[in-house]
């Protein structure tokens, strides 16, 4: 940023330039040039198996008008979603607040490592129609939030399957797709899609850049959809919340310089991997398992263990002495609709290095105030 922030502000065709060229009216679907280097760079970070047309594409101020834009493009007031469980609660406020769309929770267990099955989507759509609700889609991240899990291409092609059958769309929320680091292959639902065995029109993606390259305050998200009507739809949309042109073009510059992006993925994705081997070991020898992982900022702690009594209010009780005791915050899985109590969310991407040992011995003090 401090070598190339005012270059790629003042950047222009000719090279000369010209105050107009970030003062004026600009299309509210992004700039081209963004959008051609949004495609190159998801095609990048989700290894070149996938290339996104940027026609398709739509810029948006960030993931959540990115969800919202959809909701409102694919749902009307009253219908619903299915979301299989866990899943990140902000979506509650992205979704519902102002569209009238309702969520409806497909629970997934430990057992399948909270991994959507379809008889569970079929379970939750029989009981949502029995209740009068019309389901207009299914909406999951890939990787997981707040699990970490990554879908295999088989989970993706039965979710794309299923959606075909019962006509209903699906929304894949992929803004961690950079932030892998396990061993396990991340696959785009964009790459399922294209396959052509399924429907691709039905199929839609959300991208963003707060995650991947820690730049939550640039707000710069992506809707990508096969589908022209939401596509246009999504443009109109826009108006209400276009990225300033400003930051269109630092984005550019930054999105186009090849080496650095290669670079700085790489090192992002050694600095997770690294942080999660110890802070999950700390846990492990502490006789606190996780959930396997190979994608996000965070990891899903198994604490039940901690628990005074199995149940919600047992883990609402430990969430509490985490936080005022231990001074530790971690989400619990009930605000995340887990149905299994005992489950936090802990973000240990927000740690340094030498946070993590005393993370480690504030919970071992913890979990002997409640053996004594």
């Amino acid at each position: 940023m401090s070598e190339n922030l005012m270059e790629s502000m003042m950047q222009s065709d000719d090279g000369e330039f010209d105050i107009s060229s970030i003062a004026m009216y600009k299309p509210f679907e992004g700039l081209l040039e963004l959008r051609v280097a949004f495609a190159d760079f998801m095609s990048r970070i989700m290894g070149g198996n996938v290339s996104f047309d940027p026609s398709n594409m739509v810029i948006t101020a960030g993931g959540t008008p990115a969800i919202e834009v959809l909701a409102f493009c694919l749902a009307d007031h009253g219908n619903a979603f299915l979301i299989p469980t866990p899943y990140y609660p902000g979506f509650d406020r992205d979704i519902k607040f102002r569209t009238g769309v309702e969520l409806i929770p497909v629970h997934c267990r430990s057992s399948d490592n909270f991994t959507v099955t379809v008889s569970a989507l079929e379970q939750a759509l029989n009981q949502a129609r029995k209740r009068g609700s019309k389901v207009s889609g299914i909406l999951f991240s890939n990787p997981s939030n707040p699990v970490g899990n990554i879908l295999s291409r088989e989970t993706l092609c039965d979710i794309l399957r299923f959606a075909q059958e019962k006509n209903i769309h699906v929304i894949s929320d992929e803004i961690f797709a950079g932030s892998v680091y396990g061993d396990k292959e991340f696959v785009s639902m964009a790459e399922i899609a294209g396959s052509g065995e399924f429907d691709k029109t039905r199929v839609h993606i959300i991208y963003g850049l707060s995650k991947d390259l820690s730049i939550p305050g640039f707000r710069a998200g992506v809707i990508y959809s096969f589908h022209e009507d939401v596509v246009n739809a999504a443009k109109k949309l826009m108006r209400f919340s276009s990225v300033p042109v400003l930051v269109q073009r630092i984005l550019i510059s930054l999105l186009s310089d090849v080496r650095f992006i290669e670079g700085y993925m790489a090192a992002h994705r050694q600095r997770i991997r690294d942080k999660h081997i110890r802070f999950v070991e700390g846990l492990k020898q502490l006789g606190i398992p996780c959930a396997e992982s190979g994608g996000g900022l965070y990891c899903w702690v198994d604490m039940s263990s901690l628990l005074t009594s199995y149940s919600e209010k047992g883990e609402l009780e430990l969430f509490e002495k985490l936080l005022t005791v231990a001074k530790i915050n971690a989400t619990p899985g009930t605000a995340c609709y887990c149905i299994e109590p005992g489950w936090f969310r802990c973000c240990f991407t927000a740690l340094a290095d030498e946070d993590i040992p005393v993370i480690m011995e504030r919970i071992r003090q913890l979990a002997e105030s409640f053996r004594s």
